[in-house]
């Protein structure tokens, strides 16, 4: 029979269990609602039950756990997550592994995302890919020979809080003039509703710039040239073989995509214009629950050789 892994998305809003198989085909999936604000005890039981309700007609041999940052993913911590409140140093995979009795493991969600399209989206038979998230915030994940490259601490491909302006703009735990504070979905709003004077969310402000509003198409641009100065600064520092765009500001690509690209043109060397390779993801939704059960199968496959 073939192996077959688990993949837990955790998220504020939704929680979702799936079984995924070896070639990345997701064969079962279960999906309530976080409810973040019951705290983690409660979240963590409801993940287990979750787990043995997809795992009854499955033997699964791993379990991979995408959650927010931040966290230790080599201790398997979720630190102290903005949307999850109550999470403090949360021991979630010995938590998790002991109610289960499967071998846990513990990935950044944006990393899952990153993993799942390497493998089986937009970066499949690449040599490297970046994947970026742009939605209520800005997160990336880089994977290289289809293996997550983490870092010393867990925390490489944290692009949300790369600076673009140095003293600009401060929002949340991040740097003044971060990429988060600049080009995410929540900076977009931001942006409106100071120029507007009234409360805007993204979606609107698109919507308004389609209809050929100057004020809406100059915030979106702005957001487009603090992503397209981020993205200059990744293809200068590990020039990947291809950007992944995904998150829920990205819904608007056919707008984004090809104004981020002519962007990006302008900060590279010249040598690079037009070489940058930029697409959309693939897998949407599906890559987090995909990437989580293919890192928790790559690191029991490594546990594994290093026992034998």
């Amino acid at each position: 029979m073939e192996n077959v892994y688990i993949g837990v998305d955790l998220g504020g809003t939704n929680l979702r269990v799936g079984i995924v198989d070896g070639s990345g085909r997701i064969l079962q999936v279960k999906q309530i609602a976080t409810e973040a604000e019951q705290g983690y005890e409660s979240i963590i039981e409801r993940m287990t039950n979750l787990i043995k309700e997809v795992k009854k007609a499955y033997s699964a041999v791993s379990i991979g756990i995408g959650s927010p940052g931040p966290l230790n993913p080599f201790e398997g911590i979720v630190i102290s997550p903005p949307n999850l409140p109550g999470w403090k140093d949360v021991p979630i995979t010995s938590l998790i592994e002991e109610a289960i009795g499967i071998p846990t493991y513990l990935v950044n969600d944006a990393d899952a995302a990153a993993l799942g399209e390497a493998l089986f989206g937009g970066g499949k038979d690449r040599e490297s890919s970046f994947y970026i998230t742009v939605s209520t915030g800005v997160g990336g994940g880089y994977v290289q020979n289809n293996r997550l490259m983490q870092g010393e601490h867990g925390y490489s491909a944290e692009i949300g809080n790369m600076i673009i302006q140095p003293g600009g703009q401060k929002h949340a735990n991040m740097n003044a003039g971060s990429l988060e504070a600049l080009a995410s979905g929540t900076s977009i709003a931001r942006e409106a509703n100071a120029r507007f004077g009234k409360s805007l969310g993204a979606e609107e402000v698109f919507q308004l710039a389609k209809e050929e509003n100057q004020e809406a198409q100059a915030i979106i641009e702005e957001a487009v040239d603090a992503l397209a100065i981020g993205i200059a600064n990744l293809v200068h520092t590990v020039d990947p073989s291809v950007f992944i765009l995904g998150g829920g500001v990205m819904q608007e690509k056919e707008m984004l995509l090809p104004m981020l690209r002519k962007k990006v043109d302008t900060y590279v060397y010249e040598g690079l214009r037009g070489k940058v390779a930029i697409e959309p993801v693939q897998l949407h939704d599906k890559a987090g629950i995909i990437g989580a059960a293919m890192h928790g199968r790559q690191k029991f496959d490594e546990e594994k050789l290093k026992k034998e």
